[in-house]
């Protein structure tokens, strides 16, 4: 579709949504970036908004630059406003983003809202995008199988949208896709060491055969090469093992607090933001313990005993 023709002025920040934050992802680095662009030489160019049905504002274009401005405390952006309805909208954000490019994930997101909450058929969406019937269809089945817990992964930065893909093959509703991306998170796995990772737990003969090839993978000591035959990985000093554990916390971590400060839970959706909270809950008791030991372990006080906290 042709661009709309959208007027131009500053407006209140206060009156800007951001609901289309639901279809795209942020990621942690990029927004620390445009947060320093932005305080460093000023906004540069609009960002892009329509009215809804309702007449609330909604950023199209920009959702970053708002997040970054919003942490920074400034009371209004230059908005250009188009002339669409929501709709439309929407089908303008794939070609606003041709040159970059939405992730597979991003636009299974768009497909599923045109389809489920604008009642869109598969054949007028491939249409209004301009893709093929098949392309739409394949990102919609990307999106209604993957758990929604995984989604929440992504959009929380603990996992790259390309692995979330590689998970699509596991069965949803059985708990397997969280299971397994659990592991991914863990051990920091690659998009290709998902991929074989999934390969493998494919070929599982049982529910117990599963569940032992996901904990080989979990404890990092075998991986499955393409050719199905599995070899042993090198041993790491526990030493080495310890740092590199250290270094996934705090990659995760910076991630994590980047994520949450990022935008308020409210605004990922009723079910998603459930499934957020939920999380943090049951992770506040293991950061309190790791909390503990670890400043113990500096001091040269830890022994070795089992802890209920990190069970």
């Amino acid at each position: 579709m042709t661009g709309p023709t959208a007027s131009q002025s500053r407006i209140a920040i206060v009156e800007l949504g951001d609901k289309f934050g639901e279809l795209r992802l942020c990621e942690a680095q990029e927004l620390v970036a445009i947060r320093r662009s932005l305080g460093h030489y000023g906004q540069l160019q609009p960002v892009v908004a329509f009215r809804d049905e309702s007449r609330q504002l909604e950023v199209l274009d920009g959702l970053k630059r708002l997040r970054a401005a919003r942490a920074l405390g400034w009371p209004e952006l230059w908005v250009s406003v188009a002339d669409v309805g929501s709709v439309d909208a929407k089908s303008w954000l794939l070609e606003l983003h041709q040159c970059r490019g939405l992730s597979e994930l991003e636009e299974g997101w768009l497909v599923r809202s045109l389809h489920r909450d604008d009642g869109l058929s598969q054949g007028a969406i491939a249409q209004r995008l301009g893709r093929h019937k098949s392309w739409v269809s394949r990102r919609l089945l990307l999106v209604e199988g993957l758990e929604t817990a995984v989604q929440t992964d992504v959009r929380l930065g603990l996992i790259k949208p390309r692995t979330a893909v590689a998970l699509g093959p596991l069965p949803r509703g059985n708990g397997r896709q969280t299971e397994a991306a659990a592991v991914v998170m863990r051990r920091g796995m690659t998009v290709r060491q998902t991929e074989r990772m999934v390969t493998d737990l494919a070929e599982a003969e049982s529910p117990e055969d599963w569940t032992t090839r996901l904990a080989l993978w979990a404890e990092g000591t075998v991986v499955t090469p393409p050719h199905g035959r599995a070899r042993p990985r090198r041993v790491h000093s526990e030493a080495e093992s310890i740092s590199v554990e250290v270094a996934t916390l705090r990659r995760v971590g910076a991630r994590l607090e980047a994520r949450l400060l990022a935008r308020p839970l409210s605004s990922l959706g009723p079910e998603p933001a459930g499934i957020v909270r939920h999380a943090l809950e049951e992770l506040l008791p293991l950061l309190r313990a790791l909390l503990g030991i670890v400043d113990r372990a500096i001091k040269g006080q830890v022994q070795t005993v089992h802890h209920e906290g990190l069970a």
